[in-house]
């Protein structure tokens, strides 16, 4: 079953999902953008939102540009605040060592996502409670199905 949410916008070219039950709606460029290889830019999408509290989006790359060029986003999940109304833009990086991408204006550059948020309450504590993993963190369970590293 899909959630629904309103969201108003404002712009030129409005998000769209590609399919039935997508989870990113396709953000396009409104400008025309070359990344040399190692590359970044700051690419507009002339989309602003007003999305409702309790809400956030959240920009992500789309795996066609990544595995076929190299292009992600920078800041990946870039995040969007209920209460912003700025333009979206979205960090491109092209990370091919040889080749430089062109971007055309009305490409589709990201994806958005639009997601339920809760804030927490943090609250100071003396120590933590126990858990199964610990403080074991980055490489702690192995990079091989059943064998620890």
């Amino acid at each position: 079953m899909t959630h629904s949410v309103t969201v108003p916008i404002i712009a030129a070219n409005v998000p769209a999902y590609a399919h039935p039950g997508d989870a990113g709606a396709d953000l396009v460029s409104t400008e025309a953008v070359r990344l040399e290889p190692g590359e970044r830019a700051l690419v507009p999408t002339g989309v602003r939102v007003a999305l409702p509290e309790g809400y956030a989006a959240f920009v992500v790359p789309r795996s066609g540009l990544a595995v076929k060029h190299g292009i992600t986003v920078v800041n990946t999940p870039g995040t969007v605040d209920a209460g912003y109304r700025g333009e979206i833009k979205v960090t491109l990086l092209n990370t091919d060592s040889k080749q430089a991408y062109d971007v055309a204006v009305g490409d589709r550059i990201a994806q958005l996502i639009i997601m339920p948020v809760v804030q927490a309450r943090f609250e100071p504590v003396e120590a933590l409670p126990d858990s199964v993993r610990g403080d074991g963190g980055f490489g702690s369970t192995g990079y091989t199905q059943g064998k620890s590293e």
